[in-house]
């Protein structure tokens, strides 16, 4: 017999519609009904552990699952109860899912914001209906984009903004000292051994050994730590790295300040917080 899929089985009961809540009760008078019994019960293999991983259902509620469950499979190919039940599943993505991915690239784990729900859903359904539409899909999305940056932007800003103020006074503190060299862009270095090889080009591989820091002096990423030089092309790296790399001698080791739109800016990249500045030493040992 085929193997049936249990996100197949899934996918009819979530499309199909029940008179009873509880559970029927099996009578195996035939291979058919045997038959029938079995392949319902294999299918429910793994069915706890998507319910509550993949659907958020909370098993204390069981039987009003089997309630909703029942229905669904029995309604066969009403239309309309399968418009509804459709709609049930489709809001349950909306709340789970949706609306809570949004609120977490927007606002991070600051779980007291969130989008409004109530125009998010206005939007939702005049899409779907065609209906009341203020703006076309189009303008939606356009503005969606460039409002989720500008929005995102600002909350970054609320809760980094201390910490991009240091950063701000500590690249501006660098400019200032001896021996500082700028390659623009807000870049500062300074050279700690002159090489005297070939300059890469952004195409070009080079192997290097670094350690990045941040202004506190935590250290965040060290080839030297792993005892093993990075290879990389140099117009994959942060835009600091390849403006400091096309300008830097293989031989050379350098300091090199890279001010936060030069590296990740409002990002957060492991230890590095949105708008930190970051501090590297590089040694160029060659180009590949």
């Amino acid at each position: 017999m085929k193997k049936f899929s249990f996100l197949a089985a899934v996918a009819v009961a979530a499309i199909m519609g029940s008179c009873t809540n509880g559970t029927p009760k099996a009578n195996l008078k035939d291979d058919v009904d045997t038959l029938s019994y079995a392949i319902g019960l294999a299918q429910t293999q793994g069915l706890k552990d998507y319910l509550t991983m993949r659907m958020d259902v909370d098993t204390t509620y069981i039987d009003e699952f089997i309630k909703g469950l029942n229905e669904g499979a029995n309604a066969g190919d009403n239309k309309k109860k399968a418009a509804y039940y459709a709609g049930i599943q489709i809001g349950q993505q909306v709340s789970q899912q949706m609306v809570k991915g949004i609120n977490y690239e927007i606002f991070g784990d600051d779980s007291t914001r969130t989008i409004s729900l109530k125009n998010f859903m206005a939007g939702f359904i005049s899409g779907t209906t065609g209906k009341n539409g203020l703006m076309t899909i189009d303008e939606a999305s356009q503005t969606a984009q460039s409002l989720m940056q500008s929005v995102k932007a600002r909350v970054m800003a609320e809760k980094y903004g201390d910490w991009k103020k240091q950063c701000e006074d500590y690249m501006a503190e660098v400019a200032k000292k001896e021996g500082i060299k700028e390659l623009g862009d807000g870049i500062y270095y300074e050279v700690l051994t002159e090489g005297t090889g070939a300059i890469p080009a952004d195409t070009s591989r080079v192997s290097v050994n670094y350690e990045g820091k941040l202004l506190n002096d935590t250290i965040f990423d060290s080839s030297y730590q792993r005892n093993e030089p990075a290879k990389f092309m140099v117009k994959q790296v942060i835009p600091g790295w390849t403006k400091a790399l096309t300008n830097m001698p293989v031989g050379s080791t350098w300091r090199v300040y890279i001010p936060q739109e030069q590296a990740y800016g409002e990002r957060e990249a492991g230890k590095i917080l949105p708008y930190s500045c970051l501090i590297f030493k590089i040694e160029l040992l060659g180009i590949e």
